[in-house]
Protein backbone atom coordinates (compact mmCIF):
# COMPACT_ATOMS: atom_id res chain seq x y z
CA UNK A 1 0.00 0.00 0.00
CA UNK A 2 1.80 3.60 -0.91
CA UNK A 3 1.98 6.38 1.75
CA UNK A 4 -1.22 8.16 -0.82
CA UNK A 5 -3.19 5.15 -0.52
CA UNK A 6 -2.82 5.49 3.41
CA UNK A 7 -3.64 8.62 4.08
CA UNK A 8 -7.00 8.08 1.77
CA UNK A 9 -7.87 5.52 4.37
CA UNK A 10 -7.22 7.38 7.46
CA UNK A 11 -9.32 10.14 5.76
CA UNK A 12 -12.02 7.87 5.36
CA UNK A 13 -11.97 6.80 8.89
CA UNK A 14 -11.87 10.06 10.28
CA UNK A 15 -14.99 10.89 8.71
CA UNK A 16 -16.81 7.52 8.78
CA UNK A 17 -15.62 7.12 12.95
CA UNK A 18 -15.26 10.92 13.80
CA UNK A 19 -17.32 12.48 11.36
CA UNK A 20 -14.46 15.13 10.12
CA UNK A 21 -15.05 16.83 6.99
CA UNK A 22 -12.23 15.14 4.56
CA UNK A 23 -11.82 18.27 3.18
CA UNK A 24 -10.62 19.38 6.09
CA UNK A 25 -8.13 16.52 6.43
CA UNK A 26 -4.64 17.05 5.20
CA UNK A 27 -0.94 15.76 5.55
CA UNK A 28 -0.03 18.59 7.84
CA UNK A 29 -3.24 18.47 9.67
CA UNK A 30 -2.67 18.34 13.19
CA UNK A 31 -4.33 15.76 15.20
CA UNK A 32 -5.19 17.35 18.56
CA UNK A 33 -5.41 20.73 17.43
CA UNK A 34 -6.80 20.98 13.66
CA UNK A 35 -8.81 17.82 14.03
CA UNK A 36 -9.66 17.15 17.58
CA UNK A 37 -8.23 13.95 18.00
CA UNK A 38 -7.61 13.63 21.86
CA UNK A 39 -5.90 10.69 23.22
CA UNK A 40 -8.71 8.08 23.43
CA UNK A 41 -10.29 8.82 20.08
CA UNK A 42 -6.25 8.03 18.65
CA UNK A 43 -6.64 5.01 20.15
CA UNK A 44 -9.67 4.13 18.37
CA UNK A 45 -8.06 5.24 14.97
CA UNK A 46 -5.13 2.82 15.24
CA UNK A 47 -7.57 0.14 16.39
CA UNK A 48 -8.97 0.99 12.89
CA UNK A 49 -6.20 0.99 10.92
CA UNK A 50 -4.95 -2.38 12.65
CA UNK A 51 -6.07 -4.61 10.05
CA UNK A 52 -4.13 -2.38 7.50
CA UNK A 53 -0.95 -4.36 8.98
CA UNK A 54 -2.40 -7.69 9.53
CA UNK A 55 -1.61 -7.59 13.39
CA UNK A 56 1.24 -6.24 13.14
CA UNK A 57 1.19 -2.97 14.39
CA UNK A 58 3.28 -1.44 17.71
CA UNK A 59 1.61 1.40 19.34
CA UNK A 60 4.54 2.93 20.72
CA UNK A 61 5.47 3.91 17.13
CA UNK A 62 2.46 6.05 17.70
CA UNK A 63 3.69 7.77 20.66
CA UNK A 64 5.21 10.98 18.57
CA UNK A 65 2.73 11.15 15.84
CA UNK A 66 0.83 14.61 16.19
CA UNK A 67 -0.23 15.15 12.09
CA UNK A 68 -1.82 12.58 9.23
CA UNK A 69 1.68 12.53 7.70
CA UNK A 70 2.95 11.30 10.89
CA UNK A 71 0.51 8.76 10.95
CA UNK A 72 1.17 7.67 8.05
CA UNK A 73 4.48 7.65 8.07
CA UNK A 74 4.45 5.25 11.10
CA UNK A 75 1.97 2.89 9.33
CA UNK A 76 3.71 2.78 5.87
CA UNK A 77 7.18 1.84 8.05
CA UNK A 78 5.69 -0.63 9.93
CA UNK A 79 3.83 -2.47 6.98
CA UNK A 80 7.17 -2.59 5.46
CA UNK A 81 8.82 -3.76 8.43
CA UNK A 82 6.80 -6.94 8.07
CA UNK A 83 6.90 -7.46 4.99
CA UNK A 84 10.83 -7.40 5.50
CA UNK A 85 10.65 -9.66 8.30
CA UNK A 86 8.16 -12.18 6.58
CA UNK A 87 10.56 -12.31 3.16
CA UNK A 88 12.93 -14.70 4.74
CA UNK A 89 9.95 -16.94 6.02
Amino acid sequence: MTKDQLFQRIVAILQETFGIDPAKVSLESKLGEDLDIDSIDAVDLIVQLKPLLGGNLKPEAFRSVRTVQDVVDALHGMMHAGAESHAGD
